[in-house]
């Protein structure tokens, strides 16, 4: 699925004026759920507002954290709601674990919007 080119760049500026936050990292564990173990660093897009009331959402990859690859859509039927997460300095292999990790239960499943490269 791609979304169109106006979308990506309106992200792009929100990514521009507010700084990527690291509070989970790498081969850590959900504070609530251990056995959960974090495939990427994940954090939150600083001076923004997601329906849970924290900040967006993001994983990072190895490249770039400013570099907008694409984004995940999540269903939680525990929590009753849908959120997105982006994506930053994603490989597809990334992208892939990190559509996994959000997707390994009866309860929540992700959706991957990659971002076209051209």
């Amino acid at each position: 699925m791609r979304a169109n080119k106006e979308f990506w760049l309106v992200l792009d500026e929100l990514i521009v004026r507010n700084e990527p936050v690291i509070d989970r990292s790498k081969g850590g564990a959900h504070p609530r759920y251990p056995q959960m173990v974090y495939p990427l660093d994940y954090g939150y897009l600083s001076g923004t507002r997601a329906q849970d009331g924290g900040g967006i959402d993001l994983f990072c990859g190895g490249g770039p954290k400013r570099d907008l690859v694409g984004l995940l859509v999540t269903v939680d039927l525990l929590k009753q709601d849908s959120e997105i997460k982006l994506l930053l300095g994603c490989s597809r292999e990334e992208m892939a674990r990190a559509q996994a990790f959000l997707s390994d239960s009866a309860y929540m499943q992700a959706l991957l919007i990659e971002r076209d490269p051209a």
